[in-house]
């Protein structure tokens, strides 16, 4: 009996390591859709009665609560969170300072009730805002509880005209508190429990780091004439029970606690590792590695030293070192990333700007920086034969690319229509599925060697 218990508790330990970030998600997609669709509901349910009653106020209240639940459905679904979450929000504190004022004035009889659905509103608020700024994430919470405070504290009735009649509203204060209470409780229990399970897949992510779980696959990126010129390195976790997982279960955690700054470190000491076991082979000593660097990575005071400091006396290991930043790390502080990336390009090291087109870096951006390749996204390459603006994006990258002197690297290329057309307007660097996937790194070295590993380009 132990023994099972042991091992679901081992089962139960795993599935919150690997899947906590897309379980998370989940859970709060589906929330989010429930809420809304009970916003519908109610709001119909609502709008029936009080138009029978003739109270017009209230039945507009119940519009907005109706179209407003559409809203946040269809938000949800096109997966815009932070949009959905501020008009749910913004919605339901509405409503329910609106019936609390309106239909809700307190009495010697019954006292006001409506008001306690802002304490689990309060603590919704709390998970739903966990990862937006600080400003929004304790700003939604606070703006609850006092709103809780002055509705606790006051009387006050704009429309009293509309109040609720007390036999109904002794019944409902019972009813509401229960259901305003039920509600809170299920919250905070939820809260705890994401909040345990975060702190597990820290634990489980740091054994991993010591016992080295975690491993590096190399993409492949051919030239013109199919040709191996390098890789990009990305991270796989090589677990012991659950074999091996993709980023996207432990990335997004990584970056969000700032586990990623260790965790990069790591990468980048396993790259340049790898290049300096390259340079002696007369197949392998020219291939590039690049490598993805997070925002909160390259902003550590400490990581041009320690850059070097892992590149040592090693000036072909920096030659052959690309890093990869994203358009979202440029916009930000641009002066002192421009120092650090001068620093690091006069010992060798490359840059290159990843999912070029998906953010909002601008043309000053791309001439004052030292970049040396811009990576068109794989969702313009995906959508490149069917969709005219991707096709225009693809032809506009290519063009600029080369009219500042950059190479221009293709993602996510999977057929030779795709290809070909990439060829046609002028690109001829190539990484993708259409060639190899993601590779061990003895299968890495045995597809180089047999696609003619080119000279450093």
């Amino acid at each position: 009996m132990s023994s099972a218990v042991n091992a679901a508790g081992k089962i139960r330990r795993l599935w919150i390591a690997t899947d906590l970030p897309l379980i998370g998600q989940r859970r709060e997609r589906r929330i989010r859709l429930l809420a809304s669709l009970l916003m519908v509901v109610m709001g119909c349910v609502w709008a029936s009665v009080f138009t029978l009653r003739g109270s017009w106020a209230i039945v507009l209240m119940d519009l907005l609560l109706i179209l407003s639940g559409i809203g946040v459905l269809l938000l949800s679904l096109k997966h815009h969170v932070r949009a959905a979450n501020l008009l749910l929000f913004a919605t339901l504190m509405l409503v329910i300072v609106g019936s609390t004022l309106v239909l809700d004035s307190p009495t010697p009889a019954a006292p006001r009730a409506s008001h306690l659905y802002l304490l689990p509103l309060a603590v919704a608020a709390v998970m739903a805002f966990r990862d937006e700024p600080l400003w929004l994430r304790h700003g939604v919470t606070l703006l609850c509880l006092v709103t809780f405070a002055c509705l606790a504290a006051s009387s006050w009735s704009p429309l009293r005209e509309y109040n609720l009649p007390d036999p109904l509203r002794t019944v409902g204060s019972w009813v509401q508190s229960l259901a305003a209470m039920t509600m809170l409780f299920m919250l905070l229990h939820i809260l705890q429990t994401d909040t345990v399970e975060r702190l597990q897949l820290d634990q489980e992510m740091r054994t991993a780091l010591q016992e080295e779980q975690f491993v590096l696959h190399y993409q492949p990126q051919l030239d013109i004439h199919g040709q191996v010129f390098g890789a990009e390195a990305l991270l796989r976790w090589q677990h012991p029970q659950r074999g091996l997982l993709p980023p996207g279960h432990f990335i997004e955690h990584a970056e969000k606690t700032g586990f990623i700054v260790p965790l990069g470190a790591w990468v980048l000491r396993q790259t340049c590792a790898q290049l300096r076991a390259w340079s002696d082979d007369p197949v392998l000593c020219n291939l590039q590695l690049a490598v993805n660097i997070s925002q909160k990575q390259i902003r550590q005071a400490s990581f041009v030293s320690e850059l070097l400091g892992i590149i040592g006396d090693h000036p072909r290991t920096a030659r052959h070192l690309e890093l990869e930043l994203t358009e979202t790390v440029i916009i930000q502080d641009v002066a002192e990333l421009t120092r650090k990336m001068a620093s690091l390009v006069e010992h060798g090291v490359r840059f290159s700007l990843d999912d070029f087109g998906t953010g909002f870096s601008s043309l000053a951006h791309l001439k004052n920086l030292p970049l040396s390749k811009l990576k068109i996204d794989r969702s313009f390459v995906n959508d490149v034969l069917t969709d005219d603006s991707s096709k225009a994006i693809v032809r506009t990258v290519i063009t600029l690319g080369q009219s500042l002197g950059m190479n221009v690297v293709a993602e996510g290329v999977e057929t030779p229509e795709q290809q070909r057309f990439l060829l046609e307007h002028g690109c001829v660097q190539f990484q993708g599925y259409l060639f190899s996937k993601p590779l061990p790194l003895e299968a890495f070295i045995a597809y180089a060697r047999q696609h003619g590993a080119a000279t450093a380009h």
